[in-house]
């Protein structure tokens, strides 16, 4: 009887074990782009960060090497279907194929008339009476132009990325964490064609599905190791180990405001980044010092 006892004790033991894991797992589970999601109840403490990255820059030139860049990575990927393009770091909606196309185009500015042709008093028209016989007193009419064709940038103009993370510290392990959400390739406002002088987003993605493209694609996705052909790494891997560098361009705060926005002007952004950058080591380091 007690040996009954006992097997039905252990049995109800292990239910109640496996619902518990089941449960923590369900609870885990993560579609906010984290690729190793903590569980809630192991963080003490989290703030999510923005950063920039300038794929121009000296330590971030592995992950931009000829024909192996991390902007024809992602693209190409969105062009095969193998990834989902979202329209901001919420990651509510989607971009479709064409609509990220679109959005990594520029058009051929249009010629127009010119300032002598202007001062003879041409003017444009829609095209509808070219060569058709002009009124006594009418002005001359150029032809309006075609629409300008549109072109691709190429994959080396795309060196603008932002990275969205939490940055927690994991009371189980007793460490800090940087929990990758997502990564956002835009069209830097530094390039002559883009016309609206602004950063314009081509499409956010989820870290987790960039982790499957960069693994799933081991020849093009190469973080390039220049002191040893033998030893270059995956994209995945780079990132894992935080091989690239990036600044601070929003914290957390109550009006979703960047840093610049806060501090009133770029050169003030900048600085308040690197004060950011330092408070966050200086609160980690306190954590270990009490």
């Amino acid at each position: 009887m007690n040996k009954v006892l006992s097997l039905a004790a252990l049995a109800a033991g292990l239910t109640l074990s496996l619902s518990a894991s089941a449960q923590e797992q369900a609870t885990t589970a993560s579609s906010n782009g984290s690729y190793r999601p903590i569980p809630n109840s192991d963080i003490m403490f989290r703030k999510t960060i923005w950063r920039a990255v300038d794929l121009r820059e000296k330590q971030n030139k592995p992950m931009f090497s000829e024909g192996k860049e991390i902007s024809r990575v992602i693209i190409d990927a969105v062009k095969r279907g193998e990834l989902v393009a979202y329209r901001n770091d919420s990651l509510t909606t989607t971009f479709t194929g064409a609509e990220v196309t679109s959005n990594m185009s520029y058009a051929e500015s249009s010629a127009g008339l010119s300032d002598e042709e202007k001062a003879a008093g041409f003017s444009e028209d829609t095209g509808d009476d070219w060569g058709a016989p002009k009124k006594k007193g009418a002005k001359p009419v150029a032809k309006t132009p075609a629409a300008p064709p549109s072109y691709e940038y190429r994959y080396k103009d795309l060196y603008q990325m932002e990275l969205k993370e939490d940055m927690i510290f994991d009371k189980k392990r007793s460490r800090m964490y940087h929990d990758i959400k997502t990564i956002t390739l835009l069209v830097p406002s530094t390039l002559s064609s883009n016309a609206s002088g602004i950063e314009k987003p081509i499409g956010t993605f989820k870290y987790s599905d960039l982790v499957k493209v960069f693994r799933n694609n081991p020849d093009k996705a190469i973080w390039f190791n220049s002191q040893n052909d033998a030893q270059h790494k995956n994209l995945a891997d780079a990132f894992e180990l935080w091989l690239f560098n990036s600044y601070i361009v929003k914290v957390s705060n109550p009006n979703d405001a960047r840093l610049d926005e806060i501090y009133g002007g770029q050169q003030q952004g900048i600085l308040a980044s690197q004060q950011a950058a330092s408070d966050l080591i200086e609160y980690e380091y306190n954590l270990w010092s009490f």
